[in-house]
């Protein structure tokens, strides 16, 4: 629409040196710079990273230091957490406590900007959980500024049949994570956001009626092109690969069940990427059995180098809020085999996928174990599958084309959002 848009980007969590969360706070934030003038707000523990990418301080960004509070709380969360990897729900409770201070310093900085219409959009990227609330929503509402939120995500219910991978990953405060929907903060914040990303259709779902008027739906992951470097697709064997850390909720073991006898047979080979408490139990269960190779962890290459090689990344979790290693694989033209549950069960259809029905623990196993002999006799859908999959992330989960859906947004919100939201999905 002519002059392009300053938006302030509030991201909390965003180093592109780093995985999940703050990966996918740099990356969108980044992304808006080339739809919008954006000045990127993070926090002062990426500020290296950030100048390591050549943003310049000041300019580009600025760092807010918020340690004085978040630090002892991450050490708290570390602590309550029981576990490296465990208690995800404890985490984002404790950051919820210590986030407002973030915020508050936040406003002392830009407040007089924001007030003056410095800022065209004040977006709040990260961060992603839908429980932590927003004092900026307000303080931007009386200054009549829009105010961006999202993409939220998280929260998804653990499946029926899986408490023991629940107690496992000491998800103790999920059972009454619904409580955060009493905060006082969520209402004001859902009230004075002018428009709301959610990145999950459960999220969307948690957002009261009241406010589904400007819920828009995009999921949070995307893809960098220049991360990815397409290969010629494989041939042979049938080659499947699981990607992720080794613990229960993933699911390696139900994996390692379902492709015992094609491993046996050596009509399949499996690569296991990853690291985590479950590796020996695993090794131990796959002993003696040819055809599968424990890399470990791996560099975010080297990684790809071996997953370009497979021809399915066979991935039973049961619990994913976003699912970012399926877009990954779809990117390298590698068919995702999933659970067809929470993240991944939205960004997989069968032209590009092949999706498992959430059951028991037994019907999962079942399901991948004749999803995959059915591929080992007769691949001749794959290359198919491989090359929609390809196109369905050009076409909606290249970081530039989500930039793209989110400038849009920014347009129906300075126009005065007189039409319905954008609708991308």
């Amino acid at each position: 629409m002519g002059t392009r848009l300053k938006v302030l980007a509030i991201a909390e969590a965003a180093n592109p040196e780093w995985v999940s969360v703050p990966l996918v706070g740099w990356s969108l934030a980044s992304a808006l710079r080339e739809v919008a003038d954006v000045h990127i707000v993070t926090q002062v523990r990426n500020r290296e990273a950030f100048l390591r990418a050549g943003l310049c301080e000041g300019r580009d960004f600025t760092a807010i230091d918020s340690e004085a509070l978040s630090r002892p709380a991450w050490k708290l969360a570390e602590r309550l957490r029981m576990g490296e990897g465990k208690g995800w729900t404890m985490v984002q409770a404790i950051n919820a406590l210590s986030y407002p201070l973030f915020e508050r310093l936040v406003w002392k900085r830009f407040g007089d900007g924001i007030r003056a219409g410095d800022w065209d959009i004040v977006h709040r990227i990260t961060p992603l959980s839908p429980t932590i609330s927003s004092s900026l929503a307000g303080r931007c509402a009386g200054a009549g500024v829009p105010f961006v939120l999202g993409p939220l995500n998280g929260g998804v219910p653990w499946p029926k049949g899986f408490e023991a991978e629940r107690r496992a990953e000491k998800e103790w405060l999920s059972y009454v994570r619904g409580a955060y929907k009493l905060l006082p903060g969520r209402g004001a914040t859902l009230s004075h956001a002018s428009a709301i990303i959610v990145g999950s259709q459960h999220t969307a779902s948690e957002i009261p009626q009241t406010h589904q008027h400007k819920r828009i739906y995009i999921p949070e992951n995307g893809i960098d092109p220049a991360r990815f470097h397409r290969r010629a697709a494989p041939s042979g064997v049938l080659r499947a690969a699981f990607v992720g850390r080794m613990v229960p909720y993933k699911g390696p073991d139900m994996l390692i069940e379902a492709a015992m006898p094609l491993l046996q047979s050596g009509t399949l080979q499996l690569d296991m990427i990853g690291d985590g408490p479950m590796t020996e139990a695993l090794k131990t269960q796959a002993a003696d059995v040819p055809g599968i190779t424990f890399h470990g962890w791996k560099a975010h290459e080297e990684v790809q180098d071996i997953l370009a090689r497979c021809h399915l990344l066979s991935f039973p979790s049961i619990r994913e809020f976003g699912g970012g290693v399926v877009l990954e694989a779809m990117a390298l033209g590698v068919v995702p085999m999933i659970v067809d549950y929470a993240g991944p069960g939205e960004l997989v259809q069968p032209e590009w996928g092949i999706k498992i029905p959430c059951a028991t623990r037994p019907e999962i196993v079942q399901g991948f174990a004749k999803a995959l002999s059915d591929l080992a006799d007769d691949p001749s859908a794959l290359p198919a599958m491989a090359q929609a999959a390809r196109a369905r992330v050009d076409s909606h989960f290249l970081w530039a084309r989500k930039a793209e859906q989110i400038a849009q947004i920014y347009d129906w919100l300075r126009e005065g959002a007189p039409q319905p939201a954008p609708c991308f999905f």
